[in-house]
């Protein structure tokens, strides 16, 4: 999903993992907001990098994934609503990472394996690897 969101714009995955852009602005010696119709068109573009991506996730969801998130308020929530459900919590994505380590610091043929099987098992186990350790955890 990351590489389809930065090959339309760096920008949305930026919202995403980052949260929405918001402008503020100095009231009273008061930080506020600033509304959205005194925004100039360079801020209203980046702006709206959070409505594009809440457009993508949503529209790439089944219907039970789409309530799981239709009450989330900017895509930073929904992708981290989505993650924990479908990854885990932190503590969780670690225990997974050290299991597959041991599975790779473990790994050998079985007796009666075929050599594709074999290649087949190490791929897996190392793609799922490379994956876990992109990850921020």
């Amino acid at each position: 999903m990351q590489i389809f969101i930065e090959s339309i714009d760096k920008g949305i995955w930026d919202t995403i993992v980052n949260g929405p852009y918001t402008l503020k602005c100095v009231v009273e010696n008061k930080q506020v907001d600033k509304h959205w119709s005194e925004w100039n068109d360079e801020e209203r573009r980046i702006a709206q990098y959070d409505c594009n991506a809440k457009n993508i996730i949503t529209s790439s969801l089944s219907m039970n994934e789409f309530f799981r998130v239709s009450e989330c308020k900017n895509a930073k929530e929904m992708w981290d609503a989505l993650e924990v459900t479908h990854e885990g919590i932190r503590e969780v994505k670690r225990a997974r990472k050290n299991a597959l380590i041991q599975e790779y610091e473990l790994f050998k043929m079985q007796k009666g394996e075929s050599i594709a099987k074999v290649q087949k098992k190490f791929t897996h186990i190392v793609n799922h690897l490379m994956g876990r350790f992109r990850q921020r955890i």
